[in-house]
């Protein structure tokens, strides 16, 4: 199982989150409100995998998954948004997202998400 760095602004999401990926038997090791604190806390704790969402404070899941991807190329994230416009879905896998699990978001979409992307597939 995979340890995971959930990134959201809304506390019931993070949350929600946690509740199914613990579920899942997944370890969540932080959680970060906004862009920079997912930053920040990548550095610390090097999950395995990062749940992020892409409108955030201070700083929107575009502009972290793209620093991210530069600072951490082998970063894995699954983004979990409630943006369902084709060019932000289109952007965020060309930056290298994993995957994309539409809010509300599916238990089984995102167990499946971040399995697939802990294993590195």
């Amino acid at each position: 199982m995979s340890r995971v760095l959930v990134v959201d602004d809304a506390a019931f999401m993070r949350r929600t989150l946690r509740d199914v990926l613990e579920g899942a038997g997944h370890e969540v090791v932080a959680e970060a409100q906004d862009g920079h604190e997912a930053l920040e806390l990548y550095e610390t704790v090097r999950p395995d995998v990062v749940t992020l969402d892409l409108v955030m404070p201070r700083m929107g899941g575009i502009e972290v998954l793209r620093e991210l991807r530069r600072r951490h190329p082998e970063a894995r994230v699954v983004v979990c948004s409630s943006v369902s416009d084709e060019t932000s879905i289109l952007e965020a896998i060309r930056l290298g997202a994993r995957d994309y699990v539409l809010k509300p978001v599916s238990a089984e979409k995102l167990r499946e998400a971040v399995a697939k992307a802990g294993r590195g597939s």
